[in-house]
């Protein structure tokens, strides 16, 4: 298992974070400060670097008081903190991204957060883990397919859920598309910035 940091689009610094999103340093030098203190848990794990980067339903535990936040897109914003209880801060939703089959004939799947896993669990690309980062464990997953709740992650709807109507298949200029109800109208949009969040509801608290 990997713990691979997200692509710097679509992420941010941590120091950024809790300078300029959580407002727990009012400087950068504050936040080195809080940061080399091994204050920050990011997916449970201390990082030391302000310039790690946390991405797309990335969970940041500041330890001294306790508070968790998950990152998550909303009102059109690429990451927006959302404070998350106790029960939920070792949880996150990875969108699986490849699938290998190793020598051994398992299959690996890789995530949107550039983590890893060797898991039986038959997968396909474009499906989404419940993940307990804890015990790198999958507690639950959605299929990407019709019927099931997603999530907008970028662009003009980021952050507003819908359900998935249809689900086309890429030509060779055009990705892969998705068909997702959002109220009285349908939009179709590329599948890769949309996340299958549950079944009516999403699994764990993301806005």
């Amino acid at each position: 298992a990997s713990p691979g940091p997200h692509r710097k689009h679509g992420s941010y610094p941590l120091g950024i974070i809790l300078r300029d999103v959580l407002s727990v340093s009012t400087t950068m030098h504050e936040a080195k400060t809080i940061v080399s203190a091994g204050k920050v848990k990011v997916d449970g794990i201390q990082r030391r670097d302000v310039k790690f980067p946390v991405g797309l339903m990335d969970v940041i535990e500041l330890t001294p008081t306790g508070q968790s936040y998950r990152f998550v897109p909303k009102d059109s914003k690429l990451l927006v903190p959302v404070e998350i209880q106790d029960a939920e801060k070792m949880l996150k939703f990875v969108k699986v991204s490849s699938k290998v089959t190793t020598k051994g004939g398992k299959l690996q799947y890789g995530f949107h957060d550039g983590k890893t896993m060797i898991s039986e669990q038959p997968l396909s690309v474009g499906d989404t883990c419940l993940l307990d980062f804890q015990n790198f464990t999958i507690k639950n997953t959605v299929r990407f397919e019709k019927g099931n709740l997603g999530l907008i992650t970028s662009g003009d709807n980021a952050g507003s859920f819908g359900t998935i109507e249809d689900i086309k298949d890429g030509l060779f200029s055009l990705p892969k598309r998705v068909i997702m109800a959002l109220g009285s109208r349908s939009v179709e949009l590329p599948t890769d910035i949309v996340m299958a969040v549950g079944l009516e509801a999403p699994l764990i608290k993301v806005n």
